[in-house]
């Protein structure tokens, strides 16, 4: 069967706090805490780039297969990459030793996890000379955050990190089951990095009013707009991957989704009827990128949270704005 053999995570050894961040944005521990549902996140070295976290959290799946076994890499990681106009997935291949494969790229910023899925397992059932995928993802997104700027508050989470998993056709842990995925492209301008594109290259004024870190041009109009489609297309996106996979909200078992603030997060489970302890939040992690629901599925394993024939679900947001779900069935 087409499924997720196995995951890894790489996380970088410096730790930030929400004690150290509380005194970076003079926004109080406890609010950092209890309503960003932030207790600490990890930031990666000057030394390591969104490639080089994708690729650490490789070589962790490569132990147990052969580097010349996997015939496809897709980076579903980061688009804030080492370099603009360049292809991390070029440079993963290469340092991973997975020279049989080809490797490409999917950009959809947070929502791509689950998007990768769906596309991996298509993959996997159109081709028969196709019998390893492996997924990788970078985040350095802490770097393109500036603290100083009310309006990027709700991106305060942004944290570094590395993220890879096997799909496979002879996968014995998981089967990969349905998708789902909506786009509202309303939202296509409410969320960017306004400096550095074509739009306003890269200039002393750029650099002069940070238009090189990541912004919310006007976080009310944005804010008034989202909270009435937010919650209702992430219980659609769920539902109907669950739907398509022949299976009712009632077996749903495990939620994996990304960091958001914990409102949302107690809201969304309480919408499909699934309480905190069937869930993993990232609360020492962060948020980073479309690296979320894959640590979440690295972590529920880890911690025994899914069990034999468990259905799960990863589900994702991500600006522009898109939403994304994949069920899995669990076996182990």
């Amino acid at each position: 069967m087409i499924g997720i053999q196995q995951t890894s995570i790489y996380e970088p050894e410096i730790i930030e706090t929400a004690a150290h961040l509380s005194k970076k944005t003079l926004i109080s521990e406890d609010v950092i805490q209890n309503k960003f549902g932030l207790y600490e996140k990890r930031i990666a070295p000057e030394t390591m780039h969104a490639s080089d976290l994708a690729v650490a959290a490789g070589k962790e799946i490569l132990k147990g297969i052969d580097s010349q076994s996997i015939d496809v890499v897709i980076y579903f990681g980061s688009p804030f990459k080492d370099y603009q106009v360049w292809t991390a997935s070029s440079k993963v291949q290469h340092e991973l030793g997975t020279s049989n494969a080809y490797s490409f790229e999917m950009m959809n910023v947070s929502s791509c996890f689950p998007i990768a899925l769906k596309v991996a397992k298509d993959m996997l059932m159109a081709d028969d000379d196709i019998h390893h995928v492996l997924l990788v993802g970078g985040s350095k997104e802490s770097m393109i955050v500036n603290y100083d700027n009310p309006r990027s508050r709700f991106m305060f989470n942004f944290a570094d990190g590395g993220a890879a998993a096997l799909i496979t056709q002879e996968a014995t842990k998981s089967e990969i089951l349905a998708s789902s995925i909506i786009t509202d492209g309303s939202f296509y301008q409410d969320v960017l990095i306004p400096g550095g594109g074509s739009v306003h290259p890269v200039s002393s004024k750029v650099v002069e009013k940070k238009m090189n870190y990541i912004d919310v041009p006007d976080p009310l109009s944005m804010k008034e707009r989202l909270d009435l489609v937010s919650i209702p297309n992430f219980v659609k996106v769920i539902k109907q991957a669950l739907a398509k996979s022949g299976v009712p909200l009632c077996d749903l078992k495990v939620l994996l989704p990304l960091h958001t603030k914990h409102s949302l997060f107690t809201q969304l489970l309480s919408e499909i009827g699934l309480t905190e302890k069937q869930a993993v939040y990232l609360t020492h992690h962060g948020h980073m990128s479309a690296l979320d629901p894959c640590y979440g599925l690295h972590l529920a394993e880890k911690q025994g949270l899914l069990k034999n024939g468990d259905i799960a679900v990863v589900v994702s947001a991500g600006t522009g704005y898109t939403w994304a779900a994949t069920a899995i069935r669990w076996h182990g």
